[in-house]
């Protein structure tokens, strides 16, 4: 008998997501005659066991396809909400899905998240193989992932077309990118896209000094700024604050009562939400200079996927399949220089590959005289 392969995207949609699922499907049935399945709105669909054939048809014009033709979402797979905050562990329900269809493997395509999931189905015996996936770059393990390539060059583009705008008003145009808490988008678009000052996550930024570099090109005739800062970038005296709420609450007993701090650093939270505001109006005070606002957010991760990103898509996916064939589970499919490599799960589930700060990217910035703000 055939064997079968399921499949699931989980987490942010992104592009590449479509080329993966028809490199898995086209591979997995020409090259070794398996039926594949594919389950509806991730780890949510699987626990439903909500499923469709993925066949020719099926898998015929998705390669340029943004988004998912699976759908997707977030869910926890040791703890999913029942519907009156009651939360289950539902990987005892999924072991008899993935054993109803007799599964050689489930493949995860997603992130962060989904690469912790994975890892708690191969803890309790579940076959899986992950492939990664996500705008932000901030898989560990891998080079890149998928995705990431055409966000980038969503980014790029907004900031490209925000230097005639602020060079008609004499304004300082802000770009708020996507990322989470790290800053590959907002450093690779921003030094693409001829920023003046870009501030991520993983270096804490002193408005003063953003203010000042502004100054300087005021003072040089540039009478105007475009600054790209990712949606997870701290002043530093924000990070000062959250830094020590999250050392007092990993410092207290197991048994003491948190709720105090957890509300305060949940108030901080809440506070960050419009921290590029905030900036906005800041940087005015200190420059002189109007200050505008842009917010990329959800139009990054859509649309058609990049070259790029389609033919990572399709280079790992049909490794998956190879790796199925050969009874390999528990990984990863990751890219490294070019090749593609299975990387354990446990190597990967709960790592994040923030930017380091000695990164090329970084010294080219400071070599161009880019504010970094520290």
């Amino acid at each position: 008998m055939a064997k079968t392969i399921g499949i699931l995207t989980a987490g942010g949609d992104s592009p590449g997501l479509n080329a993966a699922i028809r490199a898995v499907g086209k591979s997995a049935q020409r090259r070794y005659e398996m039926h594949v399945i594919g389950f509806k709105d991730g780890f949510s669909g699987l626990i439903q066991n909500r499923h469709i054939r993925l066949d020719g048809d099926s898998l015929s014009g998705i390669l340029s396809k943004g988004g998912t033709i699976l759908g997707t979402s977030r869910v926890k797979v040791h703890k999913v909400d029942v519907g009156d905050g009651t939360r289950i562990d539902m990987r005892p329900m999924i072991q008899r899905v993935v054993e109803d269809h007799d599964l050689a493997a489930l493949v995860c395509l997603g992130g962060g998240g989904t690469q912790k999931n994975a890892l708690r189905l191969h803890k309790v015996g579940i076959p899986v193989v992950t492939l990664p996936k996500t705008i932000d770059n901030d898989v560990w393990g891998t080079d890149t992932t998928f995705g990431f390539d055409t966000a980038m060059s969503v980014a790029t583009d907004a900031i490209d077309r925000l230097h005639s705008t602020a060079h008609s008003h004499h304004r300082i145009m802000i770009a708020e990118v996507m990322g989470h808490n790290t800053g590959w988008l907002t450093l690779g678009a921003g030094l693409a896209g001829g920023a003046d000052a870009i501030l991520l996550p993983e270096l804490p930024f002193e408005v003063q000094a953003v203010a000042d570099s502004i100054l300087q090109r005021k003072a040089g005739g540039s009478n105007f700024s475009i600054v790209a800062v990712a949606e997870g970038a701290m002043s530093a005296a924000d990070k000062a604050e959250h830094d020590d709420l999250r050392r007092q609450l990993d410092e207290l007993d197991d048994d003491a009562d948190d709720s105090e701090l957890r509300e305060r650093l949940n108030t901080f939270h809440v506070g960050r939400k419009h921290s590029t505001e905030r900036l906005a109006e800041k940087l005015e005070e200190l420059t002189g200079l109007e200050a505008r606002v842009t917010i990329l957010g959800h139009v990054q991760r859509g649309g058609t996927p990049s070259t790029a990103d389609r033919l990572l898509a399709t280079q790992l996916g049909t490794a998956a399949t190879d790796a199925i064939a050969d009874g390999v589970t528990g990984v990863m499919i990751a890219s490294r220089n070019g090749e593609a490599v299975p990387v354990p799960l446990e190597e990967v589930a709960g790592n994040r590959k923030s930017v380091p700060l000695d990164h090329p990217w970084i010294e080219s910035a400071r070599r161009l005289g880019i504010a970094i703000g520290d």
